[in-house]
């Protein structure tokens, strides 16, 4: 996984997207030119994502004069021209247009992409002091299976700071998140009282000394009361915090966090000063059980018992290919994947003595930069590699001495994948972001026959090779990481070079 430098200044971007309202439509995009201003950004400032557009009943149009001969035109030939202008400026907003960063011509300098307001219910932007190359979702008590506006969630990031002393983690409660939807007027009637609801950010931060590559919540914090956070810093440490106190400072007016709640509970120096990107809470132990993976391919397993936490001093190793990415079962509490560097997904049992690899399938001939457990369906596994293709594996396929195939494939992105998620609400749909600036939702359930491809092909040249099962694109700067909401059907939260988009969109 690659990391970005830190910018010095921020630009504000807009967001592009598009959408495929149903299973038998194409997605399409919107781009429209702005300028873009250069802002001061301050620490949790929320950034309306459509802007402010004012409309005038009337379009004022100058015709430029060149002397005497235009001063003399009669009215004939200026309302001729005035219907010539305003003519071509409707054929110019009318043209439809498809734009995808990787594939459309570049944006001219004045140029910026402009979300469709038509097809997210929910966006929204956080401007952070420094780029995040990680993030993830902490759960909450609010319930399930929420729906309804305003919302409210809880994330956890850190940053990646021009200088090591200026890092922060960053626990933030966002609330208030309005529906955005732009709707037709009869329902937007209905729904007034939504819209009218400034989002509103709380943050407490805890200071870091450096860049961290991978933060993760364990998923069962919501549960046990403590919200065991660990961080892979880029110093090799990996460190464990308990956000218990920020969580409650959210809700409780007046709460003052204790100091020991901004130091670590542990900290995990096996791993030397090599840093890495591999971590992750196993989902089935709820005691905590955290491995960690580094550049020199060699992971540790982390267990508490009733006292203190404990390190495997015996790491599993197979190569000294970099560990990029782990996942622990969603099925079984001592099997766990890793997507390594040359190209292997391999899956280890913490029970075997010799800490080797039961399996080894060859998943890309480039890097293996992440990887998912599907929650609901135990047995297949995505990955994301390097050259911009990912992959849904049936793991009752891996055997020894056999060369399995994906069950689907897809090389969409020209350039490295940077995230991978399962829905885990939804077994079928899949979350993908890449350095193309892209984050891409699949349905895997969508099939599409000859006739339909055809009929695709023929009504847009553009969108011939595009994959039926795409179902959005979002567009952010630098995206680096994408989680799911489990409590928010659909919501989606996304790290780049720009802050936080939390978004939903109506084809989830």
């Amino acid at each position: 996984m690659s990391k970005r430098s830190a910018p010095e200044d921020s630009v504000q971007e807009v967001k592009a997207s598009s959408a495929k309202v149903s299973k038998d439509s194409v997605p399409s995009t919107s781009a429209s030119a702005a300028v873009a201003a250069e802002d001061d950004i301050e620490m949790g400032e929320f950034e309306d994502p459509y802007g402010d557009e004012f409309e005038s009943d009337e379009d004022i149009i100058e015709i430029d004069s060149a002397g005497e001969e235009d001063e003399e035109l009669d009215a004939e030939a200026v309302s001729k021209k005035i219907e010539d202008l305003e003519q071509k400026e409707q054929e110019e907003e009318q043209e439809p247009t498809i734009y995808l960063p990787h594939r459309s011509k570049p944006l001219g300098p004045d140029e910026v992409l402009e979300a469709d307001p038509t097809v997210y219910e929910m966006l929204h932007n956080v401007n952070l002091p420094w780029p995040c190359l990680t993030l993830d979702v902490l759960p909450d008590n609010l319930g399930n299976e929420r729906r309804t506006y305003p919302a409210s969630l809880y994330v956890a990031t850190a940053t990646q700071a021009s200088r090591g002393k200026d890092n922060e983690l960053i626990a933030m409660k966002l609330s208030s998140l309005a529906k955005t939807l732009v709707k037709d007027d009869e329902e937007e009637e209905e729904d007034d009282d939504d819209e009218d609801v400034d989002p509103i950010m709380d943050s407490e931060t805890i200071p870091l000394k450096h860049t961290t590559n991978r933060i993760r919540v364990s998923p069962h914090s919501a549960e046990t009361g403590e919200y065991l956070t660990a961080t892979m810093s880029e110093s090799g440490e990996v460190f464990i915090y308990d956000l218990a106190s920020q969580y409650k400072a959210f809700d409780t007016p007046g709460f003052v966090i204790p100091k020991a709640a901004k130091r670590p509970i542990h900290t995990i120096r096996n791993h030397g000063n090599v840093e890495g990107y591999g971590l992750d809470w196993s989902p089935l132990i709820n005691t905590g059980a955290l491995l960690s993976g580094d550049l020199t391919g060699r992971v540790h397993l982390t267990t508490r018992t009733t006292s203190n936490w404990v390190t495997d001093k015996t790491p599993f190793f197979a190569s000294q290919s970099s560990i990029e990415d782990i996942q622990w079962s969603t099925g079984e509490t001592s099997v766990f994947a890793t997507g390594d560097c040359d190209g292997y997904v391999r899956i280890w049992d913490t029970r075997s003595k010799k800490h080797k690899p039961a399996l080894s399938v060859v998943a890309s001939k480039s890097d293996v930069n992440v990887i998912s457990w599907c929650n609901k369906i135990t047995y297949l596994l995505a990955s994301g590699h390097d050259d911009g293709t990912w992959g849904v594996w049936d793991l009752r396929n891996f055997t020894a001495n056999t060369t399995p195939t994906p069950v689907a494939n897809y090389d969409f992105h020209k350039s490295a994948i940077t995230s991978i998620s399962f829905n885990p609400l939804d077994e079928s749909i899949i979350a993908v972001s890449s350095e193309d600036n892209t984050v891409t939702l699949w349905d895997l359930a969508v099939e599409a026959d000859d006739e339909e491809i055809s009929n695709q092909r023929k009504e847009s040249k553009e969108l011939y090779d595009i994959p039926p099962q795409l179902l959005f694109v979002h567009w952010q700067k630098d995206v680096k990481d994408v989680r799911w909401h489990k409590q928010i059907p659909g919501c989606l939260v996304s790290t780049g070079g720009d802050g936080l988009n939390i978004w939903k969109t109506i084809s989830v």
